[in-house]
């Protein structure tokens, strides 16, 4: 699995609420862990699928930190540090709802091109994932460009994020024109489409693709829906008292990229994809999605699969 996303340092201050604008908040922890692409890359890592990161990781202790935290979990980085800059930064500010608030800044990340992506050599088989806010300049037509030239055979995975919406039209059906497999959650489906149920929601997203190309939706601790050649399916979730959500949608869309990487039926790779993002939830931090063994143990505990409904 080959991520071309940013990957960025999060800085998390877990605050009592959010200040009013111009007030003070008091946070009771800050800690500085390897986020964003990373932690779809930890957690496609721990899963079992080889993994690597093609975008861009700049020099200093931001950079070092990413580096050092993908090095730990065998994950490649494809290309050189980039001189002179270091990578941008990510505050998470966490609620005791679990609910996050984020402010991102620009660094080495976004200094990518043809030449590095291309480091990465996907060959037919390899997924390659994209989110949503590599398709904001500057990195938005080096990427598209490279992914318009990728091997056949290479499968283009499109993780909108919140980005999608807020971009030119033209921009957003570019991207969507290259995508075999949409993962999002379902306010992003219904931002893409208009349509609040997330059922429904995966067909609408799937006229705005490829013929064939497969759609899924997260809706939250309730599980998710997957359409499959032109089928949509429940797979129920598993609901946990969360700590922290910040990373819960990457644990869910690494460990389901990782499944397929490794030959797992969709359906099957939801359903751990699920469990992956209940047992991250109860963890503090983005890049803390359980490994293979800790999703066999948790779905262990839990009995048979129930049944997956259309």
């Amino acid at each position: 699995m080959i991520h071309t996303g940013q990957a960025l340092v999060d800085v998390v201050l877990e605050v009592p609420d959010l200040p009013v604008r111009g007030a003070n908040v008091n946070a009771a922890t800050y800690t500085r862990y390897a986020g964003g692409a990373v932690s779809i890359l930890v957690a496609a890592a721990r899963t079992g699928a080889p993994a690597v990161h093609a975008g861009a990781v700049g020099t200093g202790p931001n950079g070092d930190l990413l580096r050092e935290a993908m090095a730990r979990e065998g994950i490649e980085l494809a290309s050189p540090p980039v001189p002179g800059k270091d990578t941008g930064i990510c505050v998470v500010l966490v609620e005791p709802t679990a609910e996050r608030t984020f402010v991102t800044t620009y660094g080495a990340e976004r200094e990518i091109s043809v030449d590095l992506l291309a480091t990465s050599e996907p060959r037919p088989g390899d997924l390659v994932c994209l989110t949503g806010y590599s398709l904001y300049p500057p990195t938005r037509d080096p990427l598209l460009a490279w992914l318009e030239a990728l091997p056949e055979g290479v499968d283009v995975v499109l993780d909108p994020g919140a980005a999608l919406a807020d971009l030119p039209r033209e921009h957003g059906a570019r991207a969507l024109g290259l995508t075999d497999v949409w993962t999002s959650n379902a306010q992003e489906a219904q931002e893409l489409t208009g349509v609040r149920d997330p059922f429904a929601a995966c067909a609408a997203v799937a006229e705005h693709l490829p013929d064939g190309a497969v759609v899924v939706v997260r809706d939250g601790a309730d599980g998710c829906y997957v359409r499959v050649e032109g089928e949509t399916t429940y797979v129920a979730g598993y609901p946990q008292a969360p700590v922290d959500t910040n990373g819960a949608g990457d644990a869910h869309t690494g460990v389901l990229l990782a499944e397929r990487a490794l030959g797992t039926p969709w359906h099957e790779a939801a359903r751990r994809a699920n469990a992956a993002g209940a047992v991250k939830v109860t963890r503090r931090g983005p890049a803390t999605a359980p490994t293979r063994v800790e999703v066999d143990a948790f779905l262990a505990e839990r009995g048979p699969a129930g049944p997956t409904s259309g």
